[in-house]
């Protein structure tokens, strides 16, 4: 089995815990909650697996380069990293109902990458703008940003329906059940604050190696340009929580409208603009 397959077969695994995570939510019955979670770890484990074969491949054909240069790598280490922080999450907070959130999101991502036609999943080799030691701790630290920003847009959205049913007597039932406002809240709060870290980092690494690559720290590349925007985004968040008290629905909000600009800063970029990191779309 070689590493493709591999990913199918963790895609089909996360399609299925994502069902499993929004049965809990429909029917509040722990055990489906369950089965959930469990799938969900058996995905990471198979995309672990298969992301350390996909590496192993690339040196067994002479090219010997991390998964992480295109957009079929860069999609599924996103998955990988979004699942992964999920679960910390939830085994630390014990918030599984925050799956159904989340999970839907790695699951359709998964598919994407797995079976878009517009997405070329082959091994090649490095433009010489890859050929640095800096290309994993820039695509890592991004990717655990981003990864991040996913679960506190979920939150964001679960915070939301949560409020709405507030003075409701006919709220749904599934909405209801979910977390306390405060708590989700705080979880929102503590997502953000780590993946702004991360993501900070991310944007430090990169204008290194675009030193090291092309000779300069930043040029105003669109995909640079967006970073910043995203970045200054969530800066402007949490520095209105923290001197204004902002909470509640501003924070959901912006979690979810930070959430846009990521996925923009990631696809949109890659598909409607060119620039020097146009390569991103092969």
């Amino acid at each position: 089995m070689d590493s493709s397959q591999l990913f199918g077969l963790a895609m089909l695994v996360y399609i299925l815990a994502a069902a499993f995570y929004l049965g809990l939510l429909l029917y509040k019955n722990k055990r489906v909650g369950l089965i959930g979670m469990i799938l969900a770890v058996w995905g990471v484990l198979l995309q672990t697996v298969a992301i350390g074969l996909r590496w192993y491949e690339s040196y067994a054909m002479g090219i010997g380069h991390a998964p992480l240069t295109n957009l079929y790598e860069s999609l599924v280490f996103f998955v990988w990293c979004t699942s992964l922080f999920y679960l910390g999450m939830e085994f630390r907070f014990k918030t599984r109902i925050m799956g159904a959130f989340v999970m839907p999101c790695v699951a359709l991502a998964m598919a994407y990458a797995s079976l878009s036609t517009r997405i070329d999943d082959r091994i090649n080799p490095l433009i010489p703008a890859l050929q640095s030691n800096w290309l994993i701790a820039h695509v890592v630290t991004c990717f655990l940003g981003y990864g991040a920003f996913t679960v506190a847009g979920g939150l964001g959205l679960m915070y939301l329906l949560k409020h709405s049913t507030r003075g409701r007597d006919n709220a749904p039932s599934m909405f209801t059940a979910l977390p306390a406002l405060n708590i989700i809240d705080d979880l929102t709060h503590k997502t953000l604050v780590f993946g702004f870290l991360w993501l900070s980092a991310g944007i430090i690494t990169g204008a290194i190696w675009a030193n090291e690559a092309w000779g300069t720290y930043w040029s105003w590349d669109p995909k640079e340009t967006w970073s910043i925007i995203t970045w200054f985004l969530y800066a402007s968040t949490l520095h209105a929580r923290l001197t204004r008290n902002w909470r509640g629905r501003r924070i959901a909000w912006l979690a979810i409208i930070g959430l846009i600009a990521v996925v923009f800063t990631y696809f949109g970029v890659n598909f409607l603009l060119s620039g020097l990191h146009s390569y991103g779309s092969a």
